[in-house]
């Protein structure tokens, strides 16, 4: 575990970019003081009104470029609302922001996400590594990265945690309509448990007529799909923790995956799995105290991307080039 104290960064210039900041002259010859105290900023590129329509998109991608400065790693955010899902959607925005970082490159991912679908999680990390080849992948959580999001985040060589964060448990989720029609998500390993429960209560003897209504509605191959849902992320977390956070130490990958995924031990899918405790599982954990200037850069960022979202079903693509909203 590292932690970093207060002065470890010297200087975050939160803001437009410094590109704006530049003076000129016409004949190419340093400015005198006189010239540079009467100097204007060159105009942005965008014409006035986009430009200030679009004002606080600047902001944001100024503070990416100050604190790649500072890191000097490629920084890119996926920032989504509480009521989103990783999907194969999030895939073409993805490419975007890659778009932008140069192979081999060490870059940053600042997470935040509900969760969502393990393969398409699994799709954005494999788009990160091709990205980044040998070069160091690290994923920042300012405050949540659950379920497939954790996932996401054990796939990386460090994950960058301060006071606010939290993982969660990876225990899939299974969506089903219940006879009242209401759509609900459900763990998976309840639904086994459940049927495990049953066959316990009946034994030798005969069914219970009170389990013959949900039965009847049991899909045999539901109970097949909640298991192998459950071996996919346990071999998800397994293999990418063995092949870059714990470098091919293939027992403590398995009880890592293992812990994550138990059920009984969290008892609920929203529980928190504070920067302490991930350190204390074996992941390979970097603490920013609160006050530390650069997590004040990171929590800055991250809340001002969480505000400008409109609703609780979009999520925020971004770099210092692209910005996508969807």
């Amino acid at each position: 575990m590292t932690r970093c104290v207060r002065g470890s960064l010297r200087r975050v210039c939160i803001g437009p970019s410094a590109a704006f900041a530049t003076t000129t002259v016409s004949d190419g010859q340093p400015p005198s003081q006189e010239d540079a105290a009467d100097a204007l900023p060159p105009a942005p590129p965008q014409t006035p009104l986009f430009h200030a329509l679009e004002n606080a998109r600047y902001v944001r991608q100024g503070q990416i470029r100050d604190i790649e400065r500072v890191t000097k790693r490629r920084l890119i955010a996926y920032v989504a609302g509480p009521g989103t899902s990783i999907t194969g959607m999030d895939i073409p925005p993805f490419v975007d922001l890659l778009d932008d970082v140069e192979a081999g490159e060490p870059l940053d991912l600042l997470l935040h996400t509900p969760g969502g679908d393990v393969d398409q999680a699994e799709r954005i990390v494999l788009l990160c590594r091709k990205r980044v080849g040998d070069a160091e992948f690290r994923v920042i959580v300012p405050d949540s990265a659950k379920s497939a999001g954790t996932l996401i985040a054990i796939a990386a060589d460090e994950i960058v945690m301060g006071d606010p964060s939290e993982l969660g448990p990876i225990d899939p989720q299974i969506f089903i309509t219940t006879a009242s029609g209401e759509d609900m998500a459900r763990p998976a390993q309840s639904f086994l448990d459940g049927l495990r429960q049953i066959r316990d209560d009946t034994g030798e003897g005969d069914l219970s007529p009170a389990y013959f209504p949900l039965l009847d509605k049991l899909d045999p191959a539901l109970i097949d799909f909640c298991e192998k849902a459950i071996k996919r992320s346990k071999k998800f977390a397994q293999e990418f923790l063995e092949q870059y956070m714990l470098k091919d130490d293939h027992a403590k990958a398995a009880e890592i995956a293992e812990d994550l995924a138990n059920v009984e031990k969290y008892l609920s899918h929203s529980a928190t799995i504070d920067a302490e405790r991930a350190d204390e599982l074996g992941l390979k954990v970097g603490i920013l105290d609160y006050d530390n200037e650069l997590w004040q850069a990171y929590w800055r960022l991250y809340v001002q991307m969480r505000v400008v979202l409109p609703a609780p079903t979009t999520k925020l693509f971004e770099g210092r080039k692209a910005s996508l909203i969807l």
